[in-house]
């Protein structure tokens, strides 16, 4: 079997090893590919394994001896599913690897925003502290997490780790989620979306995009919001009207926002965002320790092996 990995950058910058993916095929690895170079290295293969790079309804009509696409990341928007299933291809995706990685990035960012910890070990890198008059100092507020309301938009894997984190800082858990009330654990109170943003000092979003999610914090639900109150997203992008959040954090009607996520990434320099007061960003890493990458190239492997031995696995293109 010809395997083709078309971006294998992302998930192996050359701390893992490929060896078991090789060990099924025929494998070419590009670090990444552009849409010039698509059609080119895709030639001939039976097995595309994919990240970010776009595989359309256009180019999937080109690929004659295509049979499996494996995306290696839990969203698979970068495939054209229908076009998939009219050619009778096997599409996997790598569901719940980074869980634990990604409600850790939650507290990081919400940790970072609370604490400033980054902010003062810089300071006094450049001699801040050895020449302060007093014992200490502090040039923002120091919040104490215990006892305040964390809101949660979505209640699945990553947003369930992410409460039981906050549990454990002894936080007031809130959700919006679909899941009834008497399928929660007793430290989580179901909310109402409007109520989460106006009661909760911390919300999280969880939830996937769509229709109905895009845009879900915006310029009048941010409004209910009160001026102490934090946003985090290692979600989706667009759960976020990025201008308005920017004004909000410009014009201190929010506190802060921690993204590890944006519309569009890269981001463009003119992003709103990157410039917006009390807004720290990090770059689409909550996903990447090293666990959650090893688990997500032995479910890929998994997954590929499960195709040739006709035990398919997590097809979402049924």
């Amino acid at each position: 079997m010809k395997i083709v990995i078309l971006d294998g950058f992302g998930l192996n910058p050359g701390d893992l090893s490929w060896d078991a993916i090789q060990a099924l095929g025929d494998v070419t690895i590009y670090d990444r590919t552009t849409p010039d170079e698509l059609l080119e290295r895709c030639k001939g293969a039976q097995a595309l394994l994919t990240n970010k790079t776009l595989l359309t309804a256009d180019t999937i009509e080109q690929l004659a001896d295509l049979k499996y696409i494996g995306v290696l990341a839990t969203g698979y928007n970068v495939v054209d599913i229908n076009a998939a299933k009219e050619k009778g291809l096997v599409v996997t995706n790598i569901p719940s690897y980074s869980t634990d990685s990604v409600a850790q990035m939650v507290f990081a960012h919400i940790l970072n925003i609370t604490n400033r910890v980054g902010h003062y070990a810089h300071e006094n890198s450049q001699g801040r502290w050895s020449n302060s008059k007093d014992f200490c100092y502090w040039d923002y507020p120091l919040t104490e997490l215990a006892h305040k309301k964390i809101g949660i938009v979505g209640l699945g894997h990553t947003g369930m780790a992410t409460a039981r984190i906050a549990i454990a800082f002894g936080m007031q858990i809130f959700a919006y989620t679909s899941k009834v009330k008497l399928q929660l654990p007793v430290e989580i109170k179901k909310a109402e979306l409007d109520d989460l943003f106006k009661e909760c000092d911390i919300i999280s979003l969880h939830c996937p995009l769509t229709d109905d999610t895009e845009s879900l914090v915006n310029k009048e639900r941010i409004s209910l919001m009160k001026k102490s109150a934090i946003i985090i997203n290692t979600g989706r992008g667009p759960l976020i009207n990025e201008k308005d959040l920017a004004d909000a954090l410009n014009q201190g009607v929010i506190a802060a926002a921690g993204m590890d996520v944006l519309s569009q990434e890269p981001p463009r320099d003119d992003n709103p965002l990157l410039t917006a007061k009390n807004c720290f960003i990090t770059p689409h890493i909550a996903w990447a320790t090293k666990e959650a990458r090893e688990r997500l190239m032995q479910i890929a492997v998994d997954n590929l092996k499960g195709f040739i031995d006709n035990k398919i696995i997590n097809n979402v293109a049924k």
